[in-house]
């Protein structure tokens, strides 16, 4: 583990509760999908020699942290969310050697390393499953199976143990013939549920989590960890089996009920990260451990990130992400800022007085919130909008979480054919809402891949304005794994390094914030102007020290709100801007003016 080179907040300053304040309290955390990043063999996939080459870059941006998807040795059906083995490197991103001097050079820089855990579900592949798969190997109870319904025959149509669907399309349910049974796979049909019931399987997970801890990583994010524990009644039946007490709920129109309500934040879930935390981590100083949190809300994020409960750090909630998606996902919905607004206020009212809270808008999972929220139809408006939601983000109270190529204003990749496409949840998607289904027209699921697509955010890092943006040479063996966006000319890493009035360097000028002002970083947070349709505003506040963040959220110049305005009793001075979006002289005009234009945020010393 490593120390970083950022000032800590002193203990007379409240974080989350713990005592003495926790060293990730004015952290930024950086995300690295490997796969995407940097290749250095030309075989058009990222691997760790890539990341590790980059750390000059990352260390100049100012984080702290490096999370790391996936990177072990998986048959990437779901691009290495699929694990076959948790203790090795899978080759297409290199060795344990080239983890270890990654490591290394990312302590030597001051830089701590986080690790993807995806403990839900394994590959079908994983020596465990593969034990399972005999009723007779003490592996058997290791995984979800049930037989076929009574009076059904195994394998046919409806035998499946109840109607649940999975996330990914068709039937959570996989029948195996050598078992002669179904195993339950919320996800892929090749990523089993582990049963987390089974003490054997929790033994398992916590050494293979400490042989890692012990190698010197530093924590990890955890995926979908509020899933592994589920419903079951008195009698150990799913709801929806045959004679269970616990009733399903109807099928929805892909003829499949849902089983997240069951499956996400169960009865055991306190219990197994209370465990979690005594056999990996007590003991140990330096780590952090985030946790994705599907089904979980803002109350229930206090309870588990409270110190006192001794859980999880933070976690990272979905009620936000929601914001311009309908049930399901591909039925568009306009952008609603005063709805994002509010899930936001949810969280961070929460944790008030204890817990805390992980900022974040982009991840692999998600569209480039440039897109998503703001405006890439021109430059001007792309960077207007990138810092104006990286400003929103980052005046939160808790941790921000930038997503590789969120600092340069990234875009989605507005691909216009399915064949683009690589995303095992976006090609199920349109195979069972266009082909099965027949619940959506091609043309409408192709504009809603473009929109919301996983695979908009998978695109390579655009480095430069070469061939293929720098991310493998020009003249590489083999093609990127997916096609480069053909906007990387304009948009990359070289172009902005240099420019102050970059979305990068604006980046760069909010790291810093964070790391070297108390308020950004523990203040208490208290909205204003709650029911404007288009600015966002709020305060921090620390002891005598007062700020007043504004965010206009809109294509157009609006007027700051009457709170707003009160706040600021009269003519703010280019003296009092902290930082805005805009030069600090255009800011301090805006004020006097008592209006915003398109896509300003400020940041006001009160």
């Amino acid at each position: 583990m490593t120390d970083s080179n950022r000032p800590q907040l002193p203990d007379s300053v409240r974080t989350n509760g713990a005592t003495p304040n926790p060293w990730w309290a004015n952290a930024v955390v950086y995300q690295i999908y490997p796969r995407s990043f940097q290749d250095t063999n030309g075989d058009g996939i990222g691997d760790l020699k890539g990341i590790t080459s980059r750390l000059d870059y990352l260390a100049d941006l100012g984080v702290d942290v490096l999370w790391l998807s996936p990177v072990y040795r998986s048959p990437q059906d779901d691009n290495g969310y699929d694990i076959a083995d948790y203790q090795d490197i899978d080759p297409l991103f290199g060795t344990l050697a080239d983890m270890d001097e990654l490591l290394a050079e990312a302590h030597r820089r001051g830089i701590k390393i986080v690790m993807d855990l995806v403990v839900n579900h394994t590959s079908d592949e994983h020596a465990w499953f593969e034990a399972s798969r005999d009723k007779d190997d003490p592996h058997a109870d290791w995984y979800i199976w049930r037989p076929a319904r009574p009076g059904m025959e195994p394998g046919a149509p409806g035998a499946e143990p109840n109607r649940w669907g999975s996330y990914f399309g068709g039937s959570a349910w996989q029948y195996d013939p050598k078992r002669g049974e179904y195993f339950l796979h919320q996800y892929s049909k090749k990523q089993p549920d582990l049963n987390w019931e089974n003490p054997d399987v929790r033994r398992a997970v916590y050494a293979m989590m400490n042989w890692w801890m012990d190698r010197g990583i530093d924590g990890f994010r955890m995926d979908v960890i509020t899933q592994i524990s589920k419903v079951y009644d008195a009698n150990g039946r799913l709801p929806g089996e045959e004679g269970s007490l616990i009733e399903d709920y109807p099928v929805g129109e892909e003829g499949w009920s849902s089983p997240f309500p069951f499956c996400s934040d169960g009865p055991r879930l306190d219990e197994f990260l209370k465990e979690m935390r005594r056999e990996v981590f007590e003991g140990r100083e330096g780590f952090l451990t985030v946790g994705e949190a599907p089904g979980v809300d803002a109350t229930r994020n206090e309870q588990i990130t409270d110190p006192a409960n001794k859980e999880l750090d933070m976690l990272f909630l979905f009620d936000h992400m929601g914001e311009g998606e309908g049930r399901p996902k591909w039925e568009l919905v306009p952008f609603r800022m005063p709805w994002l607004r509010g899930k936001l206020a949810e969280q961070q009212r929460a944790v008030a007085g204890a817990g805390w809270c992980s900022l974040f808008f982009c991840n692999h999972d998600q569209p480039r919130v440039v897109s998503r929220w703001g405006d890439d139809s021109t430059e001007g408006a792309r960077v207007a909008s990138a810092k104006a939601l990286g400003l929103l983000l980052h005046l939160h109270r808790g941790t921000p979480y930038i997503y590789q190529g969120e600092e340069l204003g990234m875009t989605n990749a507005h691909f216009t054919s399915l064949d683009q496409y690589r995303d095992l949840e976006s090609l199920n998607a349109f195979r069972q809402r266009v082909e099965e289904a027949k619940v959506q027209t091609p043309e409408s699921m192709m504009r809603s891949l473009a929109a919301v697509s996983r695979d908009n955010a998978r695109t390579p890092m655009q480095w430069d304005a070469s061939r293929y943006a720098g991310f493998t040479a020009p003249d590489a063996p083999a093609e990127p794994w997916i096609e480069v966006n053909p906007n990387h000319a304009q948009i990359n890493a070289a172009s902005e390094f240099d420019d102050p009035d970059s979305v990068h360097a604006f980046y760069k000028r909010l790291i810093a914030l964070r790391h070297d002002n108390p308020v950004v970083a523990a203040g208490s947070w208290e909205l204003v102007d709650g029911g404007n349709e288009q600015v966002y505003a709020f305060t921090r506040t620390l002891g005598a020290r007062r700020l007043l963040v504004l965010v206009n959220l809109s294509g157009r110049t609006v007027d700051i709100p009457p709170e707003s305005m009160e706040l600021l009793d009269g003519d703010a001075e280019e003296s009092q801007i902290v930082i805005a979006t805009r030069s600090a002289s255009h800011a301090a005009v805006s004020l006097a003016n008592g209006e915003l234009t398109a896509w300003e945020g400020v940041i006001v010393e009160l």
